[in-house]
């Protein structure tokens, strides 16, 4: 490794020798400067690395030194080292981004510790980090095989999650490669655990909250206190996107409460949203509300009557609670939303489904560029991240802590990177959805393939007497037989949803109080 070059201003920098001696036993490299006009020259002609620096100088003073280094040198690491603990000075020198703050007198230990947290910080990190996983990676390979049960399936998935997240920091991908076969192979796991209970969840039977079961069993219960609230519901928001978008909301908000609910079968807006907001199965909101149910295969939008079926689901429970509901495609709706915020906080619920994230997954689908952005899970939570940080949601969340509304946030279902084609086979009516096929006489590879038989029993609407669903599992995605290389090469490495995975079945609903002020 080339030897750390470090640049030592200091008015009294012949006093220093033996710090420098033992630096240079440790393998950094030394030059001493005894004011700022000098140390500016030299960081013009030699390539430092760190620089050390004593705030109180006669002539050019620390501070100002700092500011003229920074204005050159932006990146180049400083660190302070002063007599004076005045918090002013502190303030003034952290506000010019300096890299560590020393007090005198100090010994060359604490200036090696603070070295090595510049140049060593990420190193270690790693280390740590690698170290940590592979003393989990054997606990989660075994653990995978004895989930039992629903909140089993959650706790696993939640450290996935974490790990996954941890580990997409390392610059060797080797440790994020083995990782990733293990959430494969969780996968796997998982849609044969679904597979095997699905049926009795739907039915009512022992299975966790679903997507139907929203409003009652989590919603409602939340409103009992009678404060406004705003029911938050991101269109595709996956757990790990849920959790680097949380610490943006750390400084307005507190979590109250976090929990883990299942989107039902198929993991689409057209199923799940319209099952939250209906409080129903869909095969009962086609039965009950035929005219505003449209199977797979006809004409318009399958989300145009949300508001109409959370009216209806109110009706049937009967609660009686003012609410508005606010559907955001748009820049100008949020727009108009963020102005007239104040006036919904005479309702009991605002309502707003927030269509963005959702834009995103198919907008890397059809164009070159987002696709580029977001290759992979950690682009795609890069790029959820910048939009959040700046998009007019963070400003309507803003305001409504500010304006004491509760907040309830959610989603329907999540999305999963999709890496492997399997070839179907369907008539014109069948779905052109990737992760699962409505249709009739669907021909498909029985190992891509999750199939629970009778629509009306998985609590959906049949087509016809011998329609059928079928669900892709792990991160396989269905592609037609015809001009199969191509469609297969076009939807590769794409964020779907339909079918049956963690990513898109165990999603978040969190509770939310504004922080006091």
């Amino acid at each position: 490794m080339n030897e750390i070059k470090i640049l030592w201003i200091d008015d009294e920098v012949e006093n220093l020798k033996p710090h420098f001696l033992f630096l240079n036993s440790r393998g950094y490299e030394t030059t001493g400067a005894t004011n700022g006009r000098d140390a500016l020259d030299f960081i013009q002609k030699i390539e430092f690395d760190v620089v050390l620096l004593d705030e109180n100088m006669p002539g050019l003073s620390g501070i100002e030194t700092l500011q003229l280094i920074k204005t050159k040198k932006p990146q180049l690491p400083v660190i302070m080292i002063t007599k004076n603990e005045e918090e002013k000075i502190m303030e003034d020198a952290i506000g010019q981004k300096i890299s560590d703050y020393l007090i005198k007198p100090v010994n060359p230990n604490q200036i090696l510790l603070s070295l090595k947290k510049i140049f060593r910080h990420k190193d270690l990190i790693a280390q740590k980090t690698t170290e940590n996983y592979q003393k989990e990676f054997g606990k989660l390979s075994q653990e995978v095989h004895s989930l039992e049960s629903y909140q089993n399936w959650i706790n696993h998935f939640e450290k996935l999650v974490y790990w996954e997240l941890e580990l997409e920091s390392l610059e060797d991908p080797s440790m994020f490669e083995i990782f990733e076969s293990q959430k494969i192979e969780s996968n796997s796991l998982f849609g044969k655990f679904v597979e095997r209970n699905y049926l009795d969840w739907i039915g009512g039977n022992n299975g966790p909250i679903m997507s139907h079961d929203l409003f009652t069993k989590i919603v409602l219960p939340k409103l009992k206190e009678f404060k406004p609230t705003i029911l938050l519901v991101i269109d595709n928001l996956r757990l790990d996107q849920w959790h680097i978008i949380r610490e943006e909301l750390n400084t307005i908000y507190s979590i109250e409460s976090e929990l883990k609910y299942f989107s039902i079968l198929p993991t689409t807006t057209q199923y799940a949203r319209n099952a939250i907001f209906a409080g129903l199965k869909p095969i009962d909101i086609q039965k009950k509300f035929p005219q505003w149910w449209k199977f797979d295969h006809e004409e318009g939008g399958k989300n145009l009557f949300e508001e109409d079926l959370l009216k209806e689901q109110f009706k049937r429970l009967g609660v009686n609670i003012a609410f508005s509901f606010h559907k955001i495609t748009q820049l100008a709706q949020s727009q108009q939303l963020l102005k007239n915020l104040q006036n919904y906080m005479r309702d009991n619920l605002t309502v707003l489904v927030y269509n963005f994230v959702d834009m995103i997954s198919h907008a890397k689908t059809e164009m070159e560029i987002i696709r580029e952005l977001a290759p992979d899970n950690k682009a795609y939570r890069s790029l959820t991240l910048s939009w959040f940080r700046n998009s007019q949601l963070k400003k309507i969340l803003n305001k409504s802590a500010e304006l004491g509304f509760q907040l309830l946030l959610t989603t329907d279902h999540g999305t999963i990177n999709v890496k492997k084609p399997s070839p179907v086979i369907g008539d014109k009516e069948t779905s052109l959805n990737l992760r699962y096929k409505a249709g009739r006489s669907i021909t498909y590879d029985s190992k891509d393939v999750i199939d629970l038989k009778e629509p009306n029993v998985l609590g959906l609407p049949s087509i016809s007497l011998n329609s059928q669903y079928i669900f892709a599992n792990q991160n396989n995605y269905f592609v037609y037989k015809n001009n199969f290389n191509h469609y297969a090469s076009l939807f590769k490495d794409t964020f779907q949803h339909g079918g049956v995975s963690l990513e898109e079945m165990i999603v978040p609903f969190v509770q939310l109080n504004p922080k006091a002020k």
